[in-house]
């Protein structure tokens, strides 16, 4: 059982240009309080064949977390152009929202990001060299969402309780709203690093 549920994570800016930091708020559920922040980072992946391209824009702290619904937004930089190689610049690149407690990662929300030029011409005829200034993004709606069961160590173990360490599931979404609301189905994959 998951303390933390993602309800909702909402793109404040999208689409825009490739090189606009991101805007976002994420809303979250928390049955019991949390005494220790949740860490949330943001990975941008444009080569999932390779994790050493992978880009983390941002991290932030939210904590110590009250139960109930909480809501923090989120702003991380636009990835590096000059750690992108250039033939995985357009088309589709993944972003990813993690999200942890005490160094153990709980959820992991992914998102295909698409990279165009702004014109036909451009589309059409591909500049050489890449023209960053001109490129827009536009992120999927549609996350993919992976769950990990961890040790929360909130309260003392209720009898006949036990909470599983290091089992890990994933669900396709159909939609940003409630995130978690469904139940996942082993054995299907999203984006990730």
């Amino acid at each position: 059982m998951s303390i933390v549920t993602i309800r909702n994570v909402e793109f404040l800016n999208n689409p825009a240009r490739f090189l606009d930091p991101y805007h976002f708020r994420v809303t979250f559920e928390c049955i019991a309080p949390l005494p220790e922040d949740l860490e949330w980072r943001l990975i941008y992946v444009s080569s999932p064949g390779n994790e050493e391209l992978d880009q983390e824009l941002d991290d932030c702290l939210v904590g110590p977390v009250p139960a109930g619904v909480n809501a923090f937004d989120f702003e991380g930089s636009a990835p590096s152009p000059s750690k992108i190689p250039p033939e995985d610049v357009l088309g589709v690149a993944a972003l990813i929202l993690t999200g942890s407690y005490k160094e153990q990662e709980f959820v992991r929300v992914g998102y295909y990001q698409n990279t165009e030029y702004d014109n036909e011409e451009m589309k059409e005829a591909l500049p050489d060299p890449i023209r960053f200034d001109r490129l827009v993004r536009d992120i999927n709606s549609k996350p993919r969402v992976t769950r990990f069961q961890i040790k929360w160590d909130i309260s003392p173990p209720q009898p006949g309780h036990t909470v599983s360490v290091g089992a890990a599931t994933s669900a396709a979404v159909p939609s940003a709203n409630d995130l978690d609301a469904e139940d996942p189905e082993p054995g299907q994959n999203g984006p990730s690093s």
